[in-house]
This record gives C-alpha cells, structure tokens and sequence, in this order.
C-alpha cells in the first residue's frame, strides 16, 4: 500500500530482517461449531509466536478489536468452514487498522497478529482505538449501501430502519451528511430518544438528523403511510431495512419479527425509480411484487458487505472506503453506537451475545 513504509515498525520489533525470535505466548478467541446448525461455542486458544511472515504482511500489535456475528453459513457455502473459526476482524492497533479479509485464519482478538498490508489503512492520532476498531465495519456497510448500491445525494429522502441499531445510526450520519432527509424506524422508547438526540456535529445547529422517527414499537403504526406522509406522497428513494417479514404476521414466530415491516409495505412507501436496500437474504418476490416495482421503475439490491473480501477487483475503492471512514470519524461524522469497552477476559461471554443478537450496541474489546 502507497505510503505506508514509514508505519510499518512496531515498538520492540521490526518487519523482517534476521533479528532473534522470542518465544511468547498468546491467548486468541475462535468459535467452534461441531456440526452444521449446532449453536457455536467459543474458547481462548494459546498460541506461540506467529507463522512464518510472507511478503507484504505487517506485524500490528492490536489495541482494540470490534465483535461481530459469524455468518457460518456463508461460510460454508464459499468454502471457508474451518475447524477454530477465528473471532473478531475488524481491529485497530499499532501500527495500522482495517478489517481482517474473510479467509484468514488469524484471529483479531490476539495481542499480535499478522496482517496484509492491503487491508490497513492509518488511524488518525485524533480517534482512539476502540472508536476506530468499532465503527469500521458498520462504516463499510453504510458506504457499500448508500454509495454503491444506492446514489445518495442531496434532496434524496431515505428510510433507515432500526436507525438505533449500531449500524443504523451510522447509516443515519452518512445519509444526512450527503444532504439526504433521513426517516427511520424506532424499535423502543430507548430507542426513540437515542434518534432524536442525534444532531450534526455542528456547533450551533440543533435540528436532528432524523427528521422523522416513526416508534413502531406498539405495532399500531404504518411504516408505509408515515412514510407517504413525510413525503408528500411522493414516497422515499432510498429504503435500508434491518429485515422484513416473508409472510402473513400469523406465521412470523419472534417478538422481533412482529415489528418488522412486511415486503409489500416497502413496495409501497418506495418512490418512483427508488432502490431498496435489503439485508434479507431470503427475501422471495412475487409476481405482483416484481410487477410493482416494474411500474415504479425500482430496483431491489442484497446488502452483502463482505463482497469487499470476496474479490480482489475492488480493493482499490475498498481502501477509498476505509480512509473515508477514519478521516469521519477524526471530523466527529461519524458517532458510533458503541457499548463500554471490554477487556479481554470477558471477550467469550460477550461474543456469545453477540452471536445471538442481543447486543443493541457495538461490543469493543480492550487490549
């Protein structure tokens, strides 16, 4: 990566050359899943030193690592099921930071680890490791959907449900600083108040980011109409869901799922020529459906944030993106929903909520 020879030394080390190893040993975190849709568990491994370098890695002494869900099956379907599933990608450290590429076998929640160079970028001295390591892949997301999946811009309006959600509100603060009007969906009264505190980082200027937060907590309320509504029935451009309901509400199982919005009432609050975002991997479309978004000229796009690491072809924008991010975070555009920081010890209870979707803020651990 241009520019970075300067960075590429750690205190105590340096990157190659023939200086004497010390054996050390370190405690990394891996998940274990002993068969297909068992529930994973997750165990400390010990590991002494790291493997052989090769050319372009960098030795990145981490300071603090981000806690994601594991998707397995996508994992198994591209081919990458392992043994130890590593645990914790997106870090932040000496002397660089980025998101680990979905093959590797390193786990970020390791004192060292080896890193390509090409999937670091540098941190600003002004944002502290664990902002840096916790709002990367959210960061990542945002851009993926706002930007390549959807033009954002400003005077578009744009619909962002569960905007409390760590994501969500990340995806609020890129959509608003575009010059987009943000609507978005709150899931409790907790949630309502962290949506409407939210400003921009201007001194002076109070209006909220959010200019509508539709609490649909009770299940009394319309997305679709609120929607309708706030646009002057022109409908949003750009709709981000969090989920959506396949079937009738009788069918759908969780307390969760009963807040989410059915397909067909984001069909309908879509505007004329607008992009749905979804992160529904099952979503199934009807014939009316795809005849609907026909007659509205709408498009329907998978937000699938780990295309980045699947390919090779876009690393130059991938990098685009994760400078991006930092230098957003350094100017306070980006405030991300971050929990307390963790330490280490306490890492395998907290990725266990994490991998069953409890956690409603961004979980960090502290090196």
């Amino acid at each position: 990566m241009a520019g970075c020879g300067a960075v590429l030394v750690l205190a105590g080390g340096r990157r190659g050359g023939s200086a004497p190893e010390v054996t050390v040993t370190m405690k990394a975190l891996y998940g274990q899943q002993n068969s297909p849709g068992e529930e994973i568990t997750f165990v400390f491994q010990e590991r002494e030193n790291l493997p052989p370098t090769r050319d372009n890695d960098v030795k990145v002494q981490v300071r603090a690592c981000a806690l994601s869900w594991i998707d397995t099956k996508l994992l198994s379907e591209i081919k990458l099921e392992k043994e130890l599933l590593p645990v914790g990608r997106e870090i932040s450290g000496v002397v660089l930071e980025g998101i680990l590429p979905l093959d590797s076998e390193e786990s970020g929640l390791c004192e060292v680890i080896l890193v390509h160079e090409h999937y670091l970028v540098r941190k600003p001295e002004k944002v502290c490791w664990v902002e840096a390591a916790g709002t990367v892949r959210d960061g990542v997301r945002a851009y993926t959907a706002l930007h390549y999946l959807s033009q954002v811009s400003p005077g578009k309006t744009v619909l962002v449900m569960d905007g409390a959600s760590p994501f969500g509100t990340i995806a609020i603060q890129l959509a608003q600083h575009r010059g987009a009007k943000v609507i978005s969906t709150a899931y409790s009264l907790e949630d309502k108040q962290h949506l409407e505190r939210l400003r921009p980082p201007v001194e002076g200027v109070r209006q909220p980011l959010v200019a509508r937060v539709i609490d649909v907590s009770n299940g009394k309320i319309d997305v679709a109409e609120s929607c309708l509504e706030e646009t002057g029935g022109l409908g949003v451009d750009i709709v981000l869901d969090a989920g959506v309901k396949l079937y009738c509400a009788e069918d759908e199982s969780t307390s969760k799922s009963q807040l989410l919005p059915h397909k067909h009432d984001i069909i309908t609050l879509l505007g004329v020529g607008g992009h749905w975002i979804t992160t529904e991997k099952n979503l199934q479309l009807d014939p009316p459906d795809s005849h609907s978004l026909f007659l509205k000229g709408a498009t329907v796009s998978f937000l699938n944030d780990e295309i980045w690491n699947l390919s090779n072809v876009q690393q130059g924008k991938y990098l685009s993106i994760l400078e991006d991010i930092m230098e957003k975070l350094s100017s306070s555009i980006f405030r991300p929903q971050l929990d307390e920081p963790i330490p280490l010890y306490e890492a395998k209870v907290s990725m266990e909520i994490v991998q069953k979707n409890q956690a409603r803020k961004r979980q960090v651990i502290q090196f």
